[in-house]
């Protein structure tokens, strides 16, 4: 999804991946890292309109992984291929 000026974007959220490779749930996740559920969930669903540094940075700890593999961005070249 390109960009409209709709309040999209274009980033991709991984996180379903990520706790897959670390068998962990998002309720797991979301008590380790200090935010709701729901919260979690609006992210991992990419609803999220926002994400502060610091809700990133602790669940980067927890699951050991960078920034770059919860992110991804798709322009507008992926969304031709589709």
């Amino acid at each position: 999804m390109a960009p409209d000026g709709n309040d999209s974007h274009a980033i991709e959220v991984q996180l379903d991946h990520m706790l897959s490779e670390r068998g962990m749930t998002l309720a797991e996740l979301a008590s380790r890292v200090g935010v709701t559920n729901v919260n979690l969930s609006i992210l991992k669903n990419g609803r999220a309109r926002a994400i502060r540094f610091t809700t990133l940075t602790r669940i980067c700890e927890v699951l050991d992984c960078q920034p770059g593999d919860l992110l991804t961005y798709r322009g507008a070249e992926d969304e031709r291929r589709l």
